[in-house]
């Protein structure tokens, strides 16, 4: 029966994990342990404990002194974090000079001198202060952060900042730390505490990422183990110290998902740690770790409490967190776990330590609920009832109250009664001394307290450290404002029932759900909806769900008007399991192609006609059908992409979100704003092309993207995932879109394409895939003779990460893993290349290899499983190929094990490369295989060139402590996603706008707010006209004014956006002198203006996106590089404000003139060459050199007149594609000429999430 009720507890735990709010508050206040007479008595006691510290401030701790002066509320505050977090793990001097010269530059130092009481804290304000100004005078604003320092260094001859500043961080680090080892730390702690004090010993350190640092920990933590127990002489548990263990530091993949390898492995690990503890009679405790951990940490608890090895011993131990919103019924599940396995359990109750980033987590996933409360008043609400439900069961509980919170002693204090020797108070180690100290005082007793004591290397401590700053730095933080006089002091002890009632027991609304982000940012719009893997009870509907459609089986085939052709059906089988049969598709012939079309066309002008607000409603219900669908969809991504269960989920949410995005952009684009351009829609026919990689969310945001905008759709998705496709079109158009406006043709695209792009009625492309794919495509719609419709592409690319001295191995080793392997690494922005500085390589890749052996590969609806298949034999064949190739040509670091799969499928062991430089790489690798170089920090500026070189530009990541590096790369590459801190994965719609550059696309971004211009006619298709001349070879003198216009661009962008504004329309304002341009038209002159304004406004400032708290995400444009203009003879004018244009967008460019005149002798260049710089503004005089520039890789762009053979020649190009800018539209003018880039920031690795630790309402 006792087993029954854990089990009914479990569940109960389970369906509270994201309990709304105020429900949880309700509940928690209907039984609340604290009357009102007691509240008072509660107050009175916290209050003399807060008067009598602050009586008797000489006596904090330097701790209490630090959080005083710069708490995390102060700039200053959150610049010392940093420094602390980063400097002490760097192994090179020139990393730390630039470090400590970034952060000290940062602060204002001055203004904290003599604010402490506490010599050190005012020393150190003494010594930031001068630094600062010694490093401060040598420092110009345009100078790099490490010049001045650097030079600082000089004059001193030594190092004396860098050693002084490193010494700075230990001494911090010593108040943090109680010893590097066990020894250290026993003596050191008897020496500076009070006689009786208790020891709860942590051994420091990040979760295992390797079952080599798992092995370590355990060792560490079994030599501390029989440390302690060889020093104990306590018969009593209680009374004697102990150990808190960390169990991701036990287990690399301590995680739900893998919950038997966690049994298996795991529990046998700690149950030898928690024997040895037995045989010294000292307590074990599990730390609380992560939200999404408590349930697996709860069945590795059962299974030490009911391990019979255990039996007679009271010193398990369980940390409970009571921010989370199921503590409540945690208690309860402990209470009866102790009853059932007939032990006394010991129950440390603390608020929880990672807040800020169980709301960012949450935010991320798309659940409906926080799994923590957004208020520090609740938090306090649930320690009360939870400490108050433990004392009542001392009977089973030993209950230990962490806290560094008067109030709080003094409500334990109350509740607890007068026998001191059922429970205790734990602080740690550096904090809340000297409250405990005038408790003893006031109170004259003796109350049990522990100590929570780091033992460690100060390495090891920063992470540590960063989370008790956070903590406890922000402003609604106790400990920030104990000894503040500005606070009064009864203020700070005020019950926590008042301050919830002000609030009504609401939630924290400046923290917006997931569901609400977008609409929080302004966005009318909600997020998709998530499903957490890590949520048993969201879990189990998913596995049911997969085990109810695993026999069903799917059919595609052409489906025109609304109907499915199924007849000479193929069977379709899975990447994972070649021999399971998922169901059936048919391929399109040429008859369902002139079919699809002809209907399509005929269709086209009554759904141009249709209203955007119609056209938005139906993606919205789109979007609705698609969310309640989720699960199913899943699924089928599962058995037919080979994908594993949560890529599935992150799938549907991005075809979700595509549907609602541009349901919104539409309505933006076409409102009635009078400061809203009217825009023209609709091009007719519009052919999409998507890849199997996505094959929902890709297939999905292109079709929706061209039919809001008033196109009809001819969709072919790729012959690898037929079923997806069919899915979706009849969820389209159950949704509302007309059947004679969606169609379907499924089948090879070597064969369907080209009969789709010979049809002149196909009025644009959207694409994604493979380069040459593109290619061909273009020629194709060249060929045609008439006109180069608009062709959207996104074709992959050759992406990097960059990894400098300052990252955290742990988190560049979890990222990286995410970004190269997982989806068996067959994501157009996956990892590719990695760089990382040679100072820490060999660390970084030997902890990368072991995790390499972590993975699990499998079959992809398994929730264990971490890779899936590659997509199909010949995916296989040729990485496996190359491989073969690497193993001979470069330096094998590592392989994941053999997959253990008992199915035939197209399985593929990720591969680490290590190569000396990225040329060696002449296209893409798509799959699980990555390639690393190492670099030297003084060759940054060669490393950014050899990777624009590539010609790629789609992703990037970088990872630092500094803000300078990621800030170069960033300003350097030409990329169109830079992610910093973070995996380089999973761009999320309207919030990581995707697409790139050069070799990468076309633009503009999917998801952003350009993307549906392409599909509207605001630029008009360009006419192909004439025949391809025999093209020359580029003379000496065109091949010189490519290489200057390269450099002149290069330091074109780099001169300030108004002063290239201020240049142009001064030249504009010249050329009116020119007979040419001296009666230029009204129309004219506010183009012009509209252009410069436009450029003001687009280029100066980056727009900012939305996203989940922590992390900053912004859009910004760029020029495209070298622009060729072709100057045509009576076409003046419109020439004149495309060459603005094109130098507006920061590009250069070359002249050419397709007349009697040289380009130098055109009035056109007459009008520009006093304004310009030369280098900038090139001529080619030889007219004959046109179509040689035109194929030249160099080139990014072109515009002027056009002129026969033009397109042509853009159609030979075996480089990437590049717009033609020909006539100018009224809006949105100079967008062409530029590319957009995105830049994703998780400032919490820098800095901390202080901003959402410091909220208030």
């Amino acid at each position: 029966m006792l087993h029954v009720n854990l089990q009914s507890i479990r569940h109960a735990i389970r369906t509270k994990t994201y309990l709304a709010e105020a429900q949880s508050v309700e509940y928690m206040l209907s039984t609340n342990p604290l009357g009102e007479e007691d509240r008072q008595k509660v107050h009175a006691s916290a209050l003399s404990f807060v008067e009598r510290c602050r009586a008797n401030p000489d006596k904090q701790s330097l701790f209490d002194a630090f959080l005083q002066e710069y708490s995390l509320s102060s700039h200053e505050g959150v610049v010392l974090m940093c420094l602390a977090e980063a400097l002490l793990r760097v192994p090179d001097t020139d990393t730390i000079d630039h470090l400590i010269a970034e952060e000290i530059h940062l602060g204002q130092w001055r203004k904290h001198i003599g604010n402490s009481n506490e010599l050190l804290v005012n020393a150190a304000s003494v010594g930031l202060s001068l630094s600062n100004k010694i490093l401060g005078n040598k420092q110009s604003n345009d100078d790099a952060p490490n010049g001045w320092f650097h030079k600082l260094i000089q004059r001193l001859g030594e190092p004396v900042v860098r050693g002084a500043t490193l010494q700075a961080m230990k001494l911090m680090g010593q108040q943090y730390v109680l010893g590097t080892d066990i020894k250290e730390a026993t003596e050191r702690g008897r020496e500076i505490n009070a006689p009786g004090t208790r020891f709860s010993f942590d051994m420091l350190g990040e979760a295992a990422r390797t079952y080599e640092d798992a092995a370590k920990f355990h060792d560490a933590y079994l030599s501390a183990i029989r440390s302690i127990g060889n020093d104990n002489n306590h018969s009593d548990v209680n009374a004697a110290d102990g150990i808190s263990v960390k169990l991701s530091a036990l287990h690399p993949r301590y995680e739900f998902s893998q919950h038997q390898r966690v049994i298996d492995e795991l529990l046998p690990s700690v149950l030898a740690l928690a024997v040895e503890a037995k045989k010294f009679n000292i307590g074990l405790t599990i730390d609380a770790e992560e939200a999404a951990r408590l349930d697996i940490e709860l069945d590795v608890f059962e299974g030490l409490a009911f391990a019979p090895e255990l039996a007679g011993w009271d010193g398990l131990g369980f940390v409970l967190q009571a921010y989370q919103k199921r503590a409540l019924s945690v208690v309860d599940w402990l209470v009866e776990l102790a009853k059932s396995s007939e032990r006394k359990l010991k129950v440390r109750l603390v608020k929880g330590a990672y807040w800020d980033a169980e709301i960012k987590h949450a935010q991320e996933m798309g659940v409906a609920e926080f799994p923590v409360f957004t208020r520090k008043a609740h938090t306090d609400l649930s320690y009360q009832v939870c400490a108050g439900k433990l004392l009542d069961n001392r009977d089973v509980i030993y209950p230990q109250f962490a806290t560094h919170n008067a109030y709080t002693v003094a409500l334990i204090m109350q509740m607890a009664g007068t026998d001191t020797s059922t429970f205790e108070f734990q602080r740690l180690h550096g904090m809340g001394d000297l409250l405990y100290r005038q408790i003893r005082e006031s109170t004259g007793a003796v109350w049990p307290l522990r100590v929570y004591a780091p033992v460690g290397v100060h390495r090891d401590l920063l992470p540590y450290l960063v989370r008790r700053l956070l903590e406890n730095g922000a402003n609604g933080s106790f400990i920030n404002q104990f000894l503040d006089e500005d606070v009064a002091a009864a203020d700070l002890v005020q019950n926590v029932e008042s301050t919830i009632s002000k609030a009504q027991g609401k939630r924290n609304t400046q923290i917006p759900l997931a569901l609400d982000i977008f609409n929080a940012f302004g966005e009318k719009r909600d997020n998709s909806r998530g499903i957490d893997l890590d949520d048993p009870l969201a879990f189990d509907i998913v596995s049911q769900k997969v085990s109810e459609f695993a026999p069903e089986k799917w059919r595609a085939g052409p489906i025109i008007n609304g109907e499915m052709r199924t007849d000479n059906a193929h069977g379709c089988y899975s990447p994972a399991d070649t021999s399971k049969l998922i169901g059936h598709c048919s391929h399109a012939t040429a008859e369902d192609v002139a079919a699809a079309m002809n209907s399509a066309a005929d269709a086209y002008p009554d759904w141009q006609a249709t209203t955007c607000e119609q056209r938005a409603l139906i993606l919205d219900a789109v979007a609705d059908l698609l969310e309640a669908q989720t699960e199913e969809l899943t699924t089928l991504i599962s058995f037919e992409g080979g994908r594993t269960l949560n890529d599935g989920i992150s799938e549907v949410r991005e075809a979700v979100d595509f549907c609602r995005y541009y349901a919104l952009q539409i309505r933006y684009l076409t409102s009635d704003s009078p400061t809203q351009v009217k825009l023209a829609q609709g091009q007719g026919v519009f052919v999409c092309i998507s890849p199997w990689n996505f094959p929902l969310a890709i297939f999905v945001g292109q079709v929706v993207a061209a039919l809001v905008t008033g196109n009809t759709v001819v969709a072919k998705p790729a012959e690898q995932s037929p079923l997806i496709a069919a899915q979706a079109i009849k969820l389209m158009h159950k949704a509302g879109v007309p059947h004679n406006v969606l169609h379907l043709l499924t089948g090879s695209g070597r064969e369907l394409g080209p009969l789709l792009m010979a049809d002149k009625r196909v009025a644009g492309v959207a694409f994604t895939g493979s380069n040459a794919t593109a290619q061909s495509i273009q020629g194709d719609l060249i060929k045609r003779g008439t006109e180069l419709p608009p062709f959207i592409a996104e074709t992959g690319g050759q992406n990097v990460m960059l990894v400098d001295s300052t990252a955290l191995p742990e988190q560049v080793i979890d990222d990286v893993i995410q970004s190269a392997f997982l989806s068996a690494g067959q994501r157009c922005s996956a990892l590719r290349v990695l760089y990382i500085q040679q100072d820490i390589a060999d660390d970084l890749l030997n902890m990368l290899k072991g995790a390499l052996d972590t993975l699990q590969i499998g079959r992809p609806w398994k929730l264990s499983t971490d890779i899936g298949p590659v997509i199909d034999d010949k995916a296989l064949v040729t990485l496996n190929e190359h491989c073969e190739k690497m193993t001979k040509q470069a330096t094998l670091v590592a392989k994941a094990k053999v997959p253990e799969v008992d199915v035939e499928g197209y399985y593929m062991r990720p591969h680490v490369f290590e190569i000396e430089h990225i040329n060696e790489l002449d296209k893409e690798v798509f799959g699980p295989v990555l390639h690393v170089i190492r670099y030297r920090a003084q060759d940054l500026d060669r490393v950014l060139d050899d990777i624009n070189n590539t010609g790629y530009g789609l992703t990037l990541g970088v990872h630092s402590r500094l803000n300078e590096f990621p800030d170069k790369v960033f300003r350097n590459t030409h990329v169109g996603n830079t992610y910093i801190n973070r995996n380089m994965v999973g761009a999320v719609v309207g919030v990581n706008p995707f697409g790139g550059q050069g070799l990468s696309g076309t633009g503009f971004k999917a998801g952003g707010p350009h993307y549906l211009l392409r599909f509207t006619k605001l630029w008009a298709a360009e006419q192909v006209l004439g025949e391809l001349p025999e093209i020359g070879s580029l003379s000496q003198e065109t091949k010189m004014s490519l290489r200057v216009a390269k450099a002149g661009q290069v330091d074109w962008q780099s001169t300030p956006v108004n002063q290239r504004i201020t240049l142009l329309e001064n030249a504009f304002a010249g050329a009116q002198n020119l007979p040419a341009f001296s009666n230029l038209s009204v129309d004219v002159l506010k183009q012009a203006t509209h252009m410069f304004s436009q450029a003001r406004h687009d280029f100066g400032t980056s727009t900012e996106l939305p996203g989940p708290t922590g992390e900053t995400n912004e859009l910004s444009l760029h020029p495209r590089g070298i622009f060729l203009a072709v100057l045509k003879e009576g076409e003046e004018t419109e020439n004149l404000l495309q060459t603005l244009g094109a130098l507006l967008a920061g590009n250069s460019l070359l002249l050419v003139n397709n007349g009697a005149k040289r380009a130098s002798e055109t009035v056109l260049y007459q009008a520009l060459e006093s304004f310009i710089p030369v280098a900038c503004l090139q001529c080619i005089d030889d007219s004959q050199q046109l179509h040689g520039v035109l194929i030249d890789n160099a080139l990014a762009g072109v515009t002027g007149s056009n002129t026969d053979g033009l397109i042509w020649a853009l159609g030979l190009r075996k480089g990437a594609i590049i717009p033609f800018v020909g006539k100018l539209s009224a809006d949105f003018s100079l967008l062409r000429f530029a590319c957009e880039k995105t830049k994703t920031d998780n400032v919490v690795a820098t800095g901390g999430n202080a901003m959402l630790l410091n909220l208030k309402e």
